[in-house]
């Protein structure tokens, strides 16, 4: 067993495991690690604890030290400079006349550089930038081009369902998502109903996805012919957390709409199987 410890270096990003040693650590604390870009500040997310050395995939590396009263000074000293420090990049970028958006910087904890996240619907050509910002800050200057989903997790916002954007709150890492995803639950197509606030599809879309997956197959197509126990009739809509599909029946020269479990109506199996094979086929 190893005792480890999860920590991230910012708000959003990924959790990574760190050996804890023999140092005890609290979630919320602050400590000094080492890693391939040098030491960095960083903060538990969740306290040590022993874990089976068959679940982590690589040698650790291990917490240099809890966070001192300097440690934490000079974590605050980064985080306050931050804000000068993008004024005058997209003050010197517009000097330039580049067509890019400064979305965000970050100091090394050790002060030697500072590195500028900006988003651009082409490639930039920044040398001169860089040359201008490192005249004014005097250490190494690095500027990164991310996307849209990228620009979303850094600034954060309200999401359409009235909560945090999950990339920026709960969702370290981003998930593959599709249309088909949207198809599977019976959302709407429509690109404003799916889209989040980068654009792209809604990273939503695929927490649920595995069970709605297999109900899928197992439940009728919407506009095809079932047998109810009220008679033939045509599905109408379909429930899949209920399992239940509303049926349109035409009985005596009326029209009946019932809602019926999926157990309790006939219709063909294996439907919805060839489909998503069509599908898939077709992305191909």
């Amino acid at each position: 067993m190893a005792k480890v410890v999860v920590i991230k270096f910012r708000k959003g990003s990924r959790p990574y495991y760190f050996s804890a040693g023999r140092t005890e650590l609290k979630k919320g604390q602050g400590v000094v690690v080492e890693t391939a870009r040098g030491t960095e500040y960083a903060t538990v997310v969740d306290p040590a604890r022993e874990v089976d050395e068959k679940e982590l995939t690589a040698p650790l590396k291990p917490v240099l030290r809890a966070a001192t009263e300097k440690d934490e000074a000079a974590a605050r000293r980064c985080e306050e400079r931050r804000p000068e420090a993008i004024r005058v990049c997209k003050e010197k970028a517009r000097e330039r006349g580049l067509d890019m958006k400064i979305i965000d910087c970050e100091f090394a904890f050790d002060g030697s550089k500072v590195v500028f996240y900006f988003s651009a619907p082409d490639r930039v050509d920044f040398r001169e930038l860089v040359k201008d910002l490192a005249a004014v800050f005097h250490i190494r200057i690095e500027l990164r081009q991310i996307g849209a989903r990228d620009e979303t997790r850094l600034l954060g916002g309200v999401a359409p369902c009235g909560r945090e954007c999950c990339c920026a709150g709960c969702m370290p890492e981003f998930r593959k998502v599709s249309i088909k995803m949207a198809k599977n639950q019976g959302l709407s197509l429509n690109p404003g109903k799916i889209s989040g606030l980068c654009g792209r599809l809604m990273c939503c879309l695929s927490y649920e996805n595995e069970y709605y997956a297999e109900a899928y197959k197992s439940t009728p197509k919407v506009g095809s012919t079932v047998d109810s126990p009220e008679g033939a009739g045509t599905v109408i809509s379909v429930n899949m957390l209920k399992m239940e599909c509303k049926i349109k029946i035409e009985k005596d020269g009326a029209l009946l709409y019932r809602d019926f479990p999926i157990d309790r109506l006939k219709f063909r199996k294996g439907g919805r199987e060839r489909e998503q094979d069509e599908e898939k086929n077709s992305e191909d």
